[in-house]
């Protein structure tokens, strides 16, 4: 299995080498150059399996066994994940909770940060390591590889990277984070780890900038090169590929409890690889906040940093925009702050993946004859010319028939602060069920955006499917929205009692480091580089008089 960019180009990269630089150097996104398909058996083999042992299934039929070849042994590859998974506090390590008859919620925040980034952070802060101790095996402190990782996060991502890495051998790891636009938990759960090889650093800026001061690091070649940058954001493929398998946990949960054979109905789930590869899906729905970027896209066939009128729509069949002038506060501009703000961006690296699978289908449609690495070649070249007209214009365009193509896997919806608040009200206040006895489910702001969002799309065709919406962190990572959630409708609720794990408590008094950086030289995102790069300069040096300073223990 070789990985290629999405941009183009005739580059074909290992896993291993995908997974340590992380960014292509034309700045697209590797993707796997052919998605595998399931085994025949894999219904009947795979159905009993824990957490961990499904895991490898799906990893193998991505990563090859062979070192020579950028690849890890299978024995070897069990042991990574059994490691990463060691530090989740459920047996099942991502539990699928049945709320009725219809509504399911698969749990993803059992990990060490309480945020489904765990799921991902933990297996590659694990290969990070794997594949350095491989490297530098019998090698002088002089001579080691070192990874330097910069990543950027609202939220969940940093802490989870963090504890992904902290104190490994050979990594450094720096977090940028958009000062006041994290949650108070989110923020004390990184900034709290004092670890020698981990920095916090707080942006005057937004999570955008964050985003793209990490881009223009890992596209400075110089740098890069220097430092040895590594990604831990969505940009890193095997956080894509760590994030497949728990779609595939939830399909077999499902059955399950619901005591299904093979030939009876299965879920839907919310993976396009899990869908590629084979994974039964009826529908993939798309939840945003009020930074409605990803729901403008599916409506207009624009995806564009600020709202356009809708006679502007490229594409014919959408020229309605609900966003547009609502009085929910709609997006128009920049990020608007909102309840859940691990969602408050404008825009979303990751989508780049399925963008280029857009393009490319659309390519093969139109050139039937043409060879794979032509059509391969000409979906870089479409994807490409997106991304510069993102850059230059803030807005990309795809025709009809790209959007067609967008649409016939997702569906998107966009969901208010308003209906957060009504949403994590309801599920708190449910009545008990015979399937879910205890009735009261309470969510975090991410959650109640995509319960809402699945119950918007049920609603338009009157169908009644079996839902699963993913549950992305423990609801205590955000007192402050839930309990305005709740308090303001008088619900009966504490939240020390009801939501704050043992782990939280006193975690706001502890001891912290972090780094404030404002833009030096120049205002805005160029003066942000400046100021970070002299950061990780600065304790680039630090690790150098490290390294060199005498050894002066006893022997």
């Amino acid at each position: 299995m070789k990985y290629l960019s999405t941009r183009g180009g005739s580059e074909r990269l290992t896993f291993e080498q995908s997974v340590l630089t992380g960014l292509a150097p034309n700045g697209g996104l590797f993707i796997p150059a052919q998605v595998p398909q399931l085994p025949a058996n894999w219904q009947t083999e795979w159905a009993n399996l824990s957490f961990p042992e499904l895991s490898h299934r799906v990893l193998s039929l991505y990563i090859p066994e062979d070192p020579e070849q950028g690849g890890i042994p299978s024995a070897d590859l069990q042991r990574v994940i059994n490691k990463s998974y060691a530090t989740f506090r459920h047996n099942d390590t991502t539990p699928l909770v049945r709320l009725d008859d219809k509504d399911w919620c698969l749990e993803l925040w059992h990990g060490p940060t309480f945020a489904f980034k765990d799921v991902a952070l933990q297996l590659l802060g694990n290969l990070f390591e794997y594949f350095l101790q491989r490297r530098n095996e019998g090698k002088p402190d002089d001579q080691r590889e070192k990874l330097t990782i910069v990543g950027a996060t609202s939220g969940d991502t940093g802490s989870a990277a963090i504890q992904g890495v902290r104190s490994k051998e050979d990594i450094s790891i720096f977090i940028l984070f958009p000062h006041g636009r994290v949650s108070p938990i989110q923020e004390a759960q990184m900034t709290t780890v004092l670890d020698d090889n981990v920095h916090n650093v707080s942006v005057e800026g937004t999570f955008d900038d964050c985003q793209d001061v990490v881009k223009a690091l890992f596209s400075d070649a110089e740098f890069n090169a220097k430092h040895r940058l590594g990604a831990v954001n969505s940009i890193n493929w095997a956080r894509i590929l760590a994030q497949i398998v728990y779609y595939f946990s939830a399909y077999f949960s499902f059955r399950k409890q619901l005591g299904l054979k093979d030939s009876e109905p299965t879920p839907p789930t919310s993976s396009y690889y899990a869908k590629r590869m084979g994974l039964p899906v009826s529908r993939l729905v798309v939840a945003t906040n009020e930074n409605d970027i990803l729901q403008r896209f599916w409506a207009t066939g624009r995806y564009e940093k600020s709202s356009a009128p809708a006679s502007t729509s490229a594409a014919s069949s959408a020229q309605t925009e609900p966003a547009q002038g609502s009085s929910d506060g709609a997006q128009q501009g920049g990020v608007r702050a909102t309840l859940s703000p691990a969602m408050d961006i404008l825009v979303s690296s990751n989508f780049e993946r399925l963008l280029w699978y857009i393009a490319y289908e659309s390519q093969a449609d139109a050139n039937a004859s043409a060879s794979q690495l032509e059509k391969e070649e000409a979906a870089g070249q479409q994807l490409a010319s997106w991304m510069q007209s993102l850059k230059t214009e803030g807005r990309l365009v795809v025709d009809d028939k790209q959007l067609s193509i967008a649409r016939r896997d997702f569906a998107a919806e966009r969901v208010s602060d308003g209906e957060i608040r009504d949403t994590v009200l309801e599920y708190f206040t449910r009545k008990p069920t015979a399937a879910y006895p205890s009735g009261s489910y309470l969510v975090d702001p991410h959650t109640a955006v995509g319960f809402k969002a699945a119950a918007n799309v049920v609603g338009k065709d009157g169908s009644k499917p079996h839902q699963i919406v993913l549950s992305t962190a423990h609801p205590a990572k955000f007192a402050e929205a839930v309990t305005s959630s709740l308090e303001s409708a008088g619900a009966e609720f504490d939240f020390e009692r009801d939501v704050l794990p043992k782990e939280m408590v006193g975690l706001l008094e502890k001891q912290r480091r972090v780094i404030d950086v404002k833009p030096e030289g120049k205002p805005g995102v160029d003066g942000l580089i400046t100021a970070v790069k002299r950061v990780v300069e600065a304790e680039a040096d630090v690790v150098k008089a490290r390294t060199h300073a005498p050894n002066t223990a006893s022997v």
